[in-house]
Parts: C-alpha cells; structure tokens; sequence
C-alpha cells in the first residue's frame, strides 16, 4: 500500500511541475515581447513589412486656406491691387497671375478708390512721415497734400499710424517690401478698391 500512496504522490506533483513549467514559459514569453516591443530600433527583432501590393490608406492632407482671390473690378494686366477694407496688396503680372499677396497696415489717409500710377520710388532708409526709419518706399498717390505709398519699417514693424498725423505710409513686412520693390517699377498701375 505505500507503494500505491507514492505513486499517488508522484503522479501528483508532476502535475505541479508541469504546470509551474507551463507558467514559467508564458512569463518568459511575455517578458521577451514586451522587451522587443520597447527596445530601440537597433536591438529590436525586424518585423515583418507589408507586401509590396498593399497600400496603406491616404492620409489627408492638411487643408491649406486658398489665399484671397483679387477684387473683381481691379482691371488686368500688370497692377499692384490694394483692397483698402481688406488691408491687403496683390501683385499681378501682366497674364493676370498673381505673384504675391500679404496684408498692409493702412496709412493715416486713404486714397480714393481708382487707378493711380508709381510716381517716385526711394530704396535706402528715410525716416517716414511718422517718424519711422523705412525703405522700399514706393509712391502712387496724394492725399489732403501729403504723399501716400507702400513701405516697410526697417525694424520689422508693423504698428497702425496714429489717427492724429496726416501720415500716407502704408506698412507692409521687410519680405513683402522686397517683394513690392523687385514689382512694382515707375508708373506700374496700382488699382485701389474699397
């Protein structure tokens, strides 16, 4: 009979043991994938890469906004176009394809919708009607006796003019005013809308 009690013995801790080993397999297997899953891409088992036929979905793009159309009405051909309401300039060459747009500051005096034409154009700084060191300063129009044209601060700023001067600098950035200066040469067109 004790031969019969250990064997009863012996059948039931090899249960045991083969249960622990199952166990101790599976953390093992565990603790591998989760190491793989978080080593660095130099240490970390290749992964299988999707066959060459199959396509991943396209992701969409981000949205860009469509810059502002130019103001109907403003004419064609080559013409500086500035949209009092809008604080905007478009430069259009003379297949109507506009080449740049950006946002101004207005100047104290706005001229009346119209076509005027660049009358005079001065590239090395001057200090402006506002008392701002500026360059880039290009003329198209008079208002109340005072010159009104686009120009950029040389300091990169942008401040709307004080109400109480009789100022005629529109504000545009150094960039812009690059831009403005390769465009818009003497008695280029510039159409002012409201």
């Amino acid at each position: 009979m004790k031969a019969k009690g250990a064997r009863t013995v012996a059948r039931g801790s090899s249960g045991i043991v083969a249960g622990l080993t199952a166990a101790a397999l599976a953390a093992v297997g565990f603790l591998a994938y989760q190491a793989s899953a978080n080593a660095p891409d130099s240490v970390a088992v290749p992964k299988p890469k999707a066959s060459a036929t199959a396509t991943a979905p396209a992701k969409p793009e981000k949205e860009k906004e469509a810059p502002p159309v130019v103001p109907a009405g403003s004419g064609t051909g080559k013409r500086t176009v500035y949209a009092l309401a809008d604080r905007r300039v478009w430069l259009v060459d003379e297949n109507d394809k506009v080449l740049r747009t950006f946002e101004v500051v207005p100047s104290a005096l706005n001229p009346a919708p119209g076509t005027y034409r660049v009358t005079s154009r001065s590239e090395p700084p001057t200090k402006g009607s506002d008392g701002v060191m500026i360059e880039h300063v290009v003329r198209f129009a008079m208002v109340d006796g005072v010159t009104v044209g686009f120009s950029a601060a040389v300091d990169g700023s942008m401040k709307s003019p004080d109400p109480s001067l009789k100022t005629g600098g529109v504000r545009m950035s150094r960039a812009d005013g690059d831009a403005m200066w390769d465009f818009a040469w003497n008695r280029t067109s510039v159409v002012v809308v409201p």
